[in-house]
């Protein structure tokens, strides 16, 4: 039986999500976006070079960096528009350069987040044998457990109770 060259040297849609976790619905919408060109076969059939996959994963990349698919066809865009290969690099890195100081600025954002979490857990737990027991309305300012009448702020901020 012959296998026609190009089922060896292309992917169909399916073949595609499936080798990139995606579904047919987002390889077309990646297609229709500009961001995915396929070849049709004789049959009609999307055929995908085999460096789809790595495109794919590109875009996913791109989106785990926080670029929506419409901010993905625009950066390739630029890319695309650009008069030189270096010139085009130079914007991908001032770019990339952005999203990793966006990226270190979230980590920073959450290791507070996590130290905080961490100082509320640690306060809860010795709640779970508060005696005397008393009104949520005081556990902001308990002095119960060694709580020395301060919460952390992911605690303190439950009261409702306004103080002047």
């Amino acid at each position: 039986m012959d296998v026609p060259v190009e089922a060896l040297t292309y992917l169909k849609v399916g073949d595609l999500a499936r080798r990139t976790g995606k579904t047919v619905r987002a390889i077309h919408l990646y297609e229709e976006l500009g961001l995915l060109q396929p070849l049709r076969s004789k049959g009609g059939f999307r055929l995908y070079p085999q460096r789809a996959t790595a495109r794919v994963e590109w875009i996913q990349k791109l989106q785990d960096m926080g670029f929506s698919l419409p901010e993905i066809k625009a950066f390739l865009q630029v890319c695309e528009a650009s008069a030189t290969g270096p010139d085009a690099m130079s914007t991908v890195r001032e770019i990339f350069a952005e999203k990793l100081r966006e990226a270190r600025q979230t980590i920073s954002r959450l290791t507070t987040l996590v130290s905080e979490l961490e100082d509320s857990l640690s306060y809860l737990d010795s709640c779970r044998t508060c005696t005397p027991v008393h009104m949520p309305s005081a556990c902001d300012c308990c002095d119960i457990n060694g709580h020395e009448g301060h919460a952390p702020t992911l605690v303190d901020g439950l009261t409702t109770r306004q103080t002047a």
